[in-house]
C-alpha cells in the first residue's frame, strides 16, 4: 500500500529518483536544485541507492557525465536550475540528437543579471528549443510522478528521446507537502531496469555522435524532429499506464472549471495552484472562467490546446517569462497554435507577465488581471503584454 509520508519537494524528486533504481547521478549544487542532489548523495553514501554519484566541476561536465554514461546503456539523472541550466546549454543538444533517455529535473530560476536566486521560468525558455521532452509540476506529488513518467517515456525503444521535468525553484523544491509513495515494487512493475538498444560496447563497436557534414545534417535534424513529435502518442500512452497503476491521471493539457467559461486563465507550474483559489472566488460571484495548465511543453500539445480553447471567447495567458522585444513566449505559442482554427472559433489572446524574479502573485491579483483581460478584450487591446504587480 502506498503510504503518504511529508516530503520537501526536492526530496520527492530524490525518492522518485532512488525508485527508478538509476545507475549514474552526476551533478553539481546551485539554489535551488541543491536539496535533490544532496539527498541522492546521502542515499548512495548510506547503501539506500547503488548508483555512481560524480561530483563535477560544473553543470556543463555533468550533462556530459551523464551523455557519456547513457550512451553506454546506463540509467542517468542529473539536475539544475538558473544559470546552471545556461551552463549546460552547449551539451542538452548532444543527448536529444544521439536519442539518448536522459532524465533531468530543473528547478527553475530567474537569469541574472540582476543576480537572483529565486524562480520563474527564464531558464526554461531559454532552452525550450533543444529538443528534450519536457513537463511541469506544479507540486511534490507532481515532482514524484512526473520524474517516473520522464523515465519511462523516455527510454521507450520508439522515443529514445531526453526528458526534463520542470518544478518551480523554492514554491516546489523547497516547500513540504504531503506526498503518497508507492510500493517500490510497484514502481519497478512500471519501470523495469533500461535496456538502451544501442550501447556502446567495446565487443560491438558503433559510432555514435559523427561529423555531420551539409549533406546530410538536414536530414538528421528532419529525423530528430520526427522522433519528438512521434513521441507524444507515447506520452500520452505513458500517462495513461500512470493512471492504470497508480490511480493518478495526467494530461498534456488540463483543465479546471472551464464548462461554460467564456475566459480561460491559461498557464504553467506551481502558480497554478493559487489561480485555482481566484477561479472559485469569480465563480462564486458569477464570472464565468475558468484555468487551463499545460503539463506537457514539449512536444507543444497544440491539438489538444485547439481542441479545449475552441470556441471560447477569450484566453488570458499568464506566465512567468519575457522574450525580450517581443513578449511572452508562451503566449506567441498559444496564438500561433490558435492561428488554425477557423476565425469564428478562435479565441481573443491578452498576454500578462509575472512572479518574475519569484514574486509571489497572491489570489486578489489574478482577479485583478483576469478582470483587466475582460476590459483589454472588449476593447480590442489584444496587442502587447501587461505587467502583473509592477511597482510605478
Amino acid at each position: 500500500m502506498p503510504r503518504r509520508v511529508a516530503l520537501e519537494g526536492s526530496h520527492a524528486v530524490s525518492e522518485a529518483v532512488r525508485m527508478a533504481d538509476v545507475d549514474v547521478i552526476a551533478a553539481y549544487p546551485i539554489t535551488p536544485q541543491t536539496h535533490i542532489v544532496e539527498r541522492l548523495a546521502e542515499m548512495v553514501a548510506n547503501g539506500e541507492l547503488d548508483a555512481e554519484f560524480i561530483c563535477v566541476e560544473s553543470e556543463h561536465s555533468a550533462m556530459s557525465a551523464v551523455v557519456g554514461a547513457a550512451a553506454c546503456g546506463a540509467r542517468v539523472f542529473t539536475c539544475t536550475a538558473g544559470q546552471g541550466l545556461e551552463l549546460m546549454h552547449e551539451v542538452l543538444f548532444v543527448p536529444s540528437a544521439m536519442r539518448l533517455p536522459v532524465v533531468a529535473v530543473i528547478a527553475n530560476r530567474a537569469l541574472s543579471a540582476p543576480l537572483n536566486v529565486w524562480g520563474d521560468h527564464s531558464d526554461v525558455m531559454a532552452i525550450r528549443d533543444c529538443g528534450w521532452i519536457q513537463m511541469f509540476a506544479e507540486n511534490a506529488q507532481q515532482a514524484f510522478d512526473l520524474t517516473l513518467c520522464a523515465y519511462k517515456v523516455a527510454e521507450r525503444p520508439d522515443v529514445l528521446l531526453p526528458a526534463m521535468v520542470h518544478i518551480d525553484g523554492f514554491h516546489v523544491s523547497h516547500v513540504v507537502e504531503p506526498v503518497l509513495l508507492p510500493e517500490e515494487e510497484t514502481v519497478r512493475e512500471f519501470l523495469p531496469p533500461s535496456e538502451y538498444p544501442f550501447p556502446l560496447d567495446p565487443d560491438r563497436p558503433v559510432s555514435m555522435g559523427c561529423y555531420g557534414p551539409p549533406y546530410i545534417y538536414t536530414e538528421v535534424k528532419k529525423a530528430q524532429e520526427v522522433a519528438i513529435e512521434n513521441s507524444y502518442e507515447k506520452v500520452l500512452e505513458t500517462f495513461k499506464e500512470f493512471k492504470d497503476v497508480f490511480g493518478r491521471e495526467y494530461r498534456p493539457v488540463e483543465t479546471y472549471r472551464v464548462e461554460d467559461a467564456d475566459m480561460l486563465l491559461l498557464m504553467m507550474g506551481s502558480y497554478a495552484e493559487t489561480a485555482m483559489l481566484a477561479i472559485d472566488a469569480l465563480r462564486e460571484r458569477g464570472d464565468n472562467v475558468g484555468l487551463v495548465r499545460l503539463r506537457l511543453w514539449r512536444p507543444f500539445p497544440a491539438e489538444e490546446l485547439r481542441n479545449v480553447l475552441r470556441g471560447v471567447k477569450a484566453v488570458c495567458v499568464f506566465e512567468r517569462a519575457i522574450s525580450f522585444g517581443m513578449g511572452g513566449p508562451l503566449c506567441a505559442e498559444v496564438r500561433a497554435a490558435l492561428y488554425h482554427l477557423p476565425e469564428g472559433e478562435r479565441p481573443k489572446v491578452v498576454s500578462f507577465v509575472g512572479g518574475l524574479g519569484g514574486r509571489d502573485v497572491n489570489v486578489e491579483e489574478f482577479e485583478a488581471m483576469l478582470r483587466r483581460a475582460k476590459e483589454r478584450v472588449s476593447s480590442d487591446e489584444l496587442e502587447g503584454f501587461e505587467f502583473v504587480g509592477l511597482r510605478e
